[in-house]
This record gives C-alpha cells, structure tokens and sequence, in this order.
C-alpha cells in the first residue's frame, strides 16, 4: 500500500502489476476490496492497476466535514495518486459513486484520461433526468438526514441496508464499514454532491468528456434507469457517428465515441 497527500487529505492506494496504468474506483458502500477479483486478472494481462480506497473508506483519512467530500476534491484526489506515481495518463474505470468521480476527471482533467469506462452511474447531467429515476432514487433525500439515515441503515443487524442494498457481499461490506467507520463519511458523498436544494435546479454544467467511453449498466438494476447511461452519450464529445446502443443479452449500454 501506498499513501498520498491530497491537500491534507491521506488517501491510500495499491499498485499491481506493470505496464500501461488503469486506474479503478469503488463507489458506495465499497472501498478498494470491491475490486479484489479484476485486480489479478487486468496485472496478468499487461495492465498497472491502481486501486485506491477513496476519501473516507478503508484506510484513506475521512474528513468530518461534509463540504470535504465535494465532487472536486474527490476529483483532485484521484489526480494526486496519478501524480504521486508520476502517471501522465491512465484509463480510469469507476462504478457507483466512483463512475462519478470518474465522470468529473474525464471533464476537469480530460489529459489524465485515456479511455473511461463508467459502470451502473452516468454522467452527472443525466442522473436524474426522468420521473422514473427521480423515483428510484428515493433513498438519496434520506441520506440527507445525519443520525437519521445512519440509524436506519444500522439498525437490526443492518436489516435495511441488507434489503435496500441486495449487496452480494452484504456481510463482509458491514464488517468493513464498522471497523473502518466509513459509513457517514460515505453518507457525506451524497450531502456533499446531491442536498435537496438540488433537486429543484439545473444540474451543474461539465466540459464535454473528450475521451474514448463506454457504459455499462445492469438491466437488473434497482436504483438506476438506463436512460441516464444512454443519455450520458450527449455529454461525451464526438463527430455524429457517435453510438448509444443497449445489448439486452447482457444487460449493458455503451457509448463508444471516437478520438
């Protein structure tokens, strides 16, 4: 494991492997661990992976202030693991909340990304575009509530968490969540980025995403509609060529724009 200063902020991270870098990260409730089966697989293959536990999980520092966990510095904590390594360039994958922040590197910083890959999340200016979605995502105004939200996921043996999340790991994320505490630093990405007052206004406006993307989500996904990954397409530079499809045997949706 290393560690890198993001202004203040400890942020660990694991290097695996040689050659050309790809960086992963974890969303909500994960940390790194999320990615413990690609690791191996992507280093045999010729990759450099990078995996960090993002601010507030694992053993990453997590800040009490809810302003620490804004878009922008999740972003800037991502660019200091690159510039730690003294990596120019690397192709980023997120999922969840990590495709966020993945999303907002590939705008703000568009010469640190090679190719993204954006998995169940898209892009920021679609993610609660329709009624549908609006609906599914419910759960976002109770994670508003400090004590509240932490109260009704924990309670029971976690016995929300378990039946909202449907997590295939339920057990060891819990495990994890305690001992690590990350659970209201985790809460607080949600306060940071989506307060209610959100609902009510335009979402913020990113510079077109330059590099090479795809999107995945799952047709078996209960929080997320397709269309705010189909749509992300809009958001993702390219000539008219540019390709919005959905492979119903799989269950995913794609965006290929080219260079």
């Amino acid at each position: 494991m290393s560690r890198v200063d993001a202004d203040g902020v400890g942020i660990e991270y694991e290097v695996t492997g040689d050659g050309q870098p790809v960086v992963l990260l974890h969303g909500f409730p994960d940390s790194g661990r999320l990615w413990r089966h690609q690791v191996p697989a992507l280093a045999d293959a010729g990759f450099q992976v990078i995996r960090p536990d993002l601010r507030g999980y694992g053993r990453s520092d997590k800040p009490e202030d809810i302003q620490a966990y804004s878009l922008r510095l999740l972003v800037s904590d991502v660019t200091a693991i690159l510039a730690d390594l003294q990596i120019a360039r690397a192709h980023v994958v997120g999922h969840d909340w990590g495709a966020a922040v993945a999303w907002g590197l590939a705008s703000l910083a568009p010469g640190s990304v090679d190719h993204l890959v954006a998995m169940s999340v898209g892009h920021p200016a679609t993610a609660r575009r329709t009624q549908q979605q609006r609906e599914k995502s419910w759960y976002m105004l109770l994670f508003q509530f400090p004590g509240v939200a932490e109260r009704w996921l924990t309670e029971d043996n976690w016995a929300n968490f378990r039946d909202w999340a449907r997590h295939p790991d339920a057990d060891q994320v819990i495990a994890e969540l305690e001992a690590t505490g990350s659970l209201t630093p985790g809460l607080n990405w949600y306060r940071a980025n989506i307060p209610p007052e959100s609902w009510l206004r335009s979402p913020a406006r990113l510079p077109p995403v330059q590099a090479p993307t795809m999107g995945i989500w799952s047709s078996a996904d209960g929080a997320l509609t397709e269309i705010q990954m189909t749509d992300s397409a809009e958001n993702v530079a390219g000539s008219g060529d540019t390709s919005a499809s959905t492979a119903q045997a799989t269950g995913c949706s794609s965006t290929h724009p080219p260079r």
